[in-house]
């Protein structure tokens, strides 16, 4: 397994660690951008309140209620439409130590992942009440995006500017594991999109010091 990684099981055997939950919520799409560049999926993921990009969820009580059940309420909270998870949905459980950004308490903390696919509707009525009436719009949450699955001006638009941003936590690692897991994406096209990120990154890392000097002046 991956560094951290473990089962549903052995992650809800750790009671020395607090436990989130999060999903990706997909479907299918026959939409084109432009009319010409074929979007094939939507995917969901939301601006948080501290300026980073994740996926919707949020921390659940395993004393009280299931890992499934506490998604739901998160979901419910922070989309406004109620959105059933189940066991089978479950991905991966993957620990941080107190050391990583996230754990900003001190103790360890458990993500669990999961990938629910939906039917496009669907995803067009969450994204209607994630402004409309989900409790935490404007507080907790921002605002949905769509994940652009398309590489624009020879590879370096649309998902590489999308992965060069700043996320919580594992959540770009979770992204493109999952887009290699379900083959939503060819796996040359997301070795493209990261090595162009890469470069933006270096760009962006100048622009910042650049910014940074006229405060200095």
């Amino acid at each position: 397994m991956a560094s951290g990684q473990m089962s549903r099981a052995e992650a809800l055997a750790r009671s020395d660690c607090r436990h989130a939950c999060h999903v990706m919520l997909y479907s299918d799409t026959k939409s084109r951008l432009f009319g010409r560049n074929s979007m094939r999926h939507i995917i969901l993921m939301q601006m948080r309140f501290d300026g980073l990009l994740g996926f919707p969820g949020g921390m659940v009580n395993p004393q009280t209620e299931t890992l499934e059940e506490g998604l739901s309420r998160e979901l419910l909270e922070e989309l406004g439409v109620a959105i059933s998870v189940s066991v089978d949905d479950h991905v991966e459980s993957r620990i941080l130590p107190p050391s990583f950004p996230s754990s900003s308490s001190g103790s360890n903390l458990v993500l669990h992942f999961y990938v629910k696919k939906i039917e496009e509707d669907k995803i067009k009525e969450v994204e209607r009440a994630a402004v409309c009436t989900a409790k935490d719009h404007g507080q907790e949450v921002l605002g949905m995006v769509r994940v652009p699955l398309y590489l624009l001006k020879r590879g370096a638009g649309g998902l590489s500017c999308f992965l060069s941003q700043s996320f919580i936590g594992n959540a770009r690692l979770q992204l493109v594991s999952a887009l290699l897991r379900l083959n939503l994406l060819a796996p040359r096209d997301v070795h493209r999109a990261l090595t162009h990120s890469l470069r933006m990154q270096r760009q962006t890392t100048e622009d910042l010091r650049a910014a940074l000097a006229l405060t200095e002046a």
